[in-house]
């Protein structure tokens, strides 16, 4: 098995505020996701992430008193999963609710090192 991270990436929910009901089936459907993975062992970690942070860029090491966004996008959090192959992870990933908010993921193999 492989391990995969999956860098989860969804519209900044200050931008729109989804209704209670929305944001009720959002959070169960993410809640089976993690179910099922969870069970079936794929599922090594993960986390939703705060908008609090900082950035450190450049030649300099610059701290800069925000976080990444594109536009109103952010990384809302990231998973951590074993699959046989990245087209596993792939399918695995592609179950992820955050489509339901016009997010994206990106699904990145984990290098073996030393």
């Amino acid at each position: 098995m492989e391990r995969f991270l999956i860098l989860v990436r969804e519209p900044d929910g200050r931008a729109v505020t989804p209704t209670e009901e929305e944001t009720k089936a959002h959070r169960a459907n993410w809640n089976k996701w993690f179910e099922k993975y969870g069970k079936s062992g794929n599922l090594q970690g993960g986390s939703a992430l705060s908008l609090n942070g900082k950035m450190i860029k450049g030649r300099d090491a610059a701290i800069i008193n925000d976080i990444h966004k594109t536009g109103t996008e952010i990384v809302g959090g990231y998973l951590l999963i074993q699959a046989e192959n990245l087209d596993e992870a792939v399918a695995i990933a592609r179950e992820i609710p955050v489509f339901e908010v016009d997010g994206y993921l990106e699904v990145r193999e984990l290098m073996v090192t030393g």
